[in-house]
């Protein structure tokens, strides 16, 4: 019997790539260091489907060119059904409106810190 892996959405801008700003939409920078064998480990024990907002094409080449594509089941542009996402650009809501528009409006990402 097929073991059940919960869906983890994963983000590549900033997340799987060197992306620190400046958008380009016919670029994809290169893997962060680490970022295969953090993957490795991850599909292990959970589905990995890559969510961006980029060019689903483009973000397919990428995986295949750097040797990624094996460890993800789909990409989406979508917020699917998910166990977790993993995004540099995102809060975890802890139930209290006034932390949340604290955190918003101090939010900066992780490489502008």
């Amino acid at each position: 019997m097929k073991k059940f892996k919960k869906i983890l959405l994963i983000d590549l801008d900033g997340v799987l790539n060197e992306y620190q700003g400046g958008f380009d939409k016919n670029f994809i920078p290169k893997p962060k260091q680490g970022a295969k064998e953090f993957l490795e480990k991850l599909n292990e024990n959970f589905e990995l489907k890559l969510y961006t907002t980029r060019n689903k094409l483009l973000a397919s080449k990428w995986l295949i060119e750097n040797k990624l594509d094996s460890y993800f089941t789909d990409i989406t542009n979508i917020k699917e059904l998910s166990w977790l996402v993993l995004d540099d650009r995102c809060l975890t809501f802890d139930g209290d409106y006034e932390n949340s528009l604290k955190q918003i409006q101090n939010f900066k990402p992780w490489y502008k810190k």
